[in-house]
């Protein structure tokens, strides 16, 4: 089920409604079960069983962790096993045909030719996200952070919970497993402010993503005949694309979530407000980057060993990523740039610098902050190019045609409406650059007055509803 659906919209006002309704806490998670896989059956009913298979032998992994604590050994081969179930479960659906393909062209280098047929597998929405939400619960109880829970239906819940069970935030079980633990009291100031960066998720998918996409989609397959000009508005408009469309979805997830009383944790914090790639990737999709952070860079070492290990452990955790993303080399080449990119902060010494809000205490950067968010927003079109070609191929041919087309300009008034929409949602952003989203106001300033606040919002609805056209799905539902 698509959030910016009409299913969504009348699936919602039931699962919240009904939710609140019931006042006991085990039958409020058994209902947060049966909603979540009432949303995610609705794609596909028969990949049900699998995200309750996944749900099953983490659960009972956990179990069996408890059972034999103490005997580090035994809980070793427990958790090594639950580990490779749930990445061979991943592997087939996602990597099969991959692997199969390169094989085969492998052996082809040297004179070796096997015909084998790859398989026609769909692959599960979601399947990469509530894999690794899964394996982060094992690793957890496993290193002692977490008791493991005896409750079937809160793990099945903290599993699916339907607001970010396709697309995250990727929770720990730290965060979300003791909020199904606990009793939930309705909290009306937290629905507000849910409903309110539901809002602004909207605005970014349905106004600004959408309006991205409709020339992306229709120019992209015809780069070869576009100007250096255009092919870097072009990346630019997929840049705004790709933001506007993921960070859209986890305010929606993080706003709708706080409805049922649940916070998750923020998984965009502006991150084309950065001054350099490092920080970049600390602002972008949180929740991934720490996941790969805690379970692979730092176990490989992290920063405690020598510089040359350091870049080892960062390439090595970015080729995963990329192909975490897809079972394609241009996502395995995205990850290799950015790496890159960070081997070089590193070996410059600058990686861990900037933590700070830019700009903090001034309304505008300064020149240096400006040429730094710049360069880095530069980097970041770059590497989504790549990102977002069909092949190797393609991407190296629109990275050069970019900086030799230069012949021409030809015609750039199809870019006009949606850059204008990015640059006055960027606008909003910068100036709640300190808050969690961008709809989130304070006591003080303009946006004290109920009525600047109501017609605001009417505003908005009203933004979203004019620029309804067919329903786009969201591009991360293919990782």
């Amino acid at each position: 089920m698509l959030f910016n659906s009409f299913a969504f919209i009348v699936f919602l006002p039931i699962a919240f409604a009904s939710y609140w309704l019931i006042n006991n806490r085990r039958l409020q998670n058994l209902w947060v079960v049966f909603v979540s896989y009432v949303f995610y059956g609705w794609w596909n009913w028969r990949f049900l069983g699998l995200i309750a298979f996944t749900s099953l032998c983490s659960y009972a992994s956990g179990l069996l962790l408890a059972k034999f604590e103490g005997k580090r050994s035994k809980q070793k081969i427990i958790s090594a096993a639950n580990i490779v179930i749930n990445l061979s479960i991943l592997a087939v659906f996602k990597y099969l045909n991959f692997f199969i393909e390169n094989f085969q062209l492998l052996l082809s280098h040297v004179g070796l030719h096997i015909d084998w047929v790859t398989a026609n597998i769909v692959l599960p929405v979601g399947i990469s996200f509530y894999t690794f939400q899964a394996l982060s619960y094992t690793i957890d109880v496993y290193q002692g952070k977490i008791r493991p829970t005896n409750d079937v239906i809160e793990f099945f819940a903290y599993i699916s919970f339907f607001p970010q069970l396709v697309a995250g935030p990727i929770e720990r079980a730290t965060n979300l497993l003791p909020q199904f633990q606990n009793k939930r009291r309705f909290d009306y100031s937290k629905a507000v402010d849910g409903c309110r960066q539901m809002l602004w998720g909207f605005v970014k998918k349905m106004v600004v993503a959408d309006n991205c996409a409709a020339i992306v989609n229709q120019m992209w397959g015809d780069y070869q005949t576009l100007s250096s000009v255009q092919l870097l508005l072009l990346g630019v408009l997929f840049t705004f694309q790709i933001y506007c469309d993921f960070s859209g979805y986890s305010d929606i997830a993080i706003g709708c979530a706080r409805l049922f009383g649940f916070n998750l944790m923020q998984n965009f914090n502006f991150p084309y407000f950065s001054r350099s790639i490092p920080e970049f990737w600390r602002r972008w999709h949180i929740s991934l980057t720490t996941w790969f952070r805690d379970y692979i860079y730092f176990p490989l070492g992290g920063s405690r060993c020598d510089k040359w290990k350091i870049i080892r452990n960062v390439f090595i955790v970015w080729g995963i990523s990329g192909l975490w993303h897809g079972a394609d080399w241009t996502f395995v080449c995205w990850g290799c740039f950015h790496a890159t990119l960070l081997a070089i902060y590193n070996i410059l010494g600058i990686n861990t610098k900037f933590k700070n809000v830019v700009a903090d205490g001034r309304k505008m950067p300064n020149v240096k902050e400006l040429s730094q968010m710049i360069l880095t927003f530069f980097l970041a079109v770059i590497g989504w190019i790549i990102f977002r070609a069909e092949n190797m191929s393609q991407a190296v041919d629109f990275l050069k045609g970019m900086f030799t087309h230069v012949n021409y300009v030809g015609p750039i008034g199809f870019f006009v409406k949606p850059l204008l929409l990015a640059s006055c949602l960027m606008l909003v952003e910068w100036l709640q650059r300190k808050k969690t989203h961008a709809l989130q106001f304070s006591s003080t300033g303009i946006f004290r007055y109920s009525l600047i606040r109501y017609c605001t919002y009417m505003g908005l609805l009203v933004l979203i509803v004019l620029n309804t056209g067919e329903v786009q799905t969201f591009i991360y539902f293919q990782f």
